[in-house]
């Protein structure tokens, strides 16, 4: 049996391109997400953020005045949040966004955004915008593994900066 060379060549380009299609058609290919945390869906940019000199990435807590038990909850836990940066701790900053004056809070104080839900944790970069969300959840253990993530994605993006 004696093949074509232009056969050959049509079988070589056309078998890879219909694989690729059926992959693409029938999903088998896994989901490209390595992010613990949640993309915003629309843009926030928060507005007094060039107060200060920010760091490069900001561990935010939205604390508005209706914020009581969960609030105070994401607060005590922002310190061990810090804590756990090690040696990133000059890279990132740590801000509460609140309108209140009483909050006893030893981090940036900003205003508060009624975009941003109250008492979750969001990743702002160096520019004021929000890029990820970490949801509040009652259980203590599940919200200690979000925040194992956020911190995972926090040491991604510092090594990203870093290679740039």
């Amino acid at each position: 049996m004696k093949i074509n060379p232009l056969s050959l060549f049509a079988l070589c380009c056309f078998v890879p391109l219909a694989l690729a299609y059926a992959a693409l058609k029938l999903d088998w290919l896994p989901s490209g997400s390595s992010n613990y945390g949640e993309l915003l869906s629309e843009e926030v940019k928060l507005a007094d953020w060039q107060h200060g000199e920010p760091k490069q990435w900001t561990i935010a807590l939205n604390y508005p005045k209706e914020c009581r038990a969960i609030c105070e909850s994401q607060l005590a836990s922002l310190d061990n949040l810090y804590v756990a940066l090690g040696k990133n701790q000059q890279k990132v900053d740590v801000a509460v966004l609140t309108n209140q004056q009483q909050v006893s809070a030893s981090w940036r104080l900003l205003a508060a955004n009624p975009e941003l839900k109250a008492g979750d944790l969001y990743l702002v970069d160096h520019m004021g915008l929000v890029v990820l969300h970490y949801p509040y959840t009652a259980e203590p253990e599940q919200n200690r593994l979000i925040q194992k993530g956020l911190l995972k994605d926090l040491k991604k993006l510092l090594n990203y900066a870093r290679s740039s």
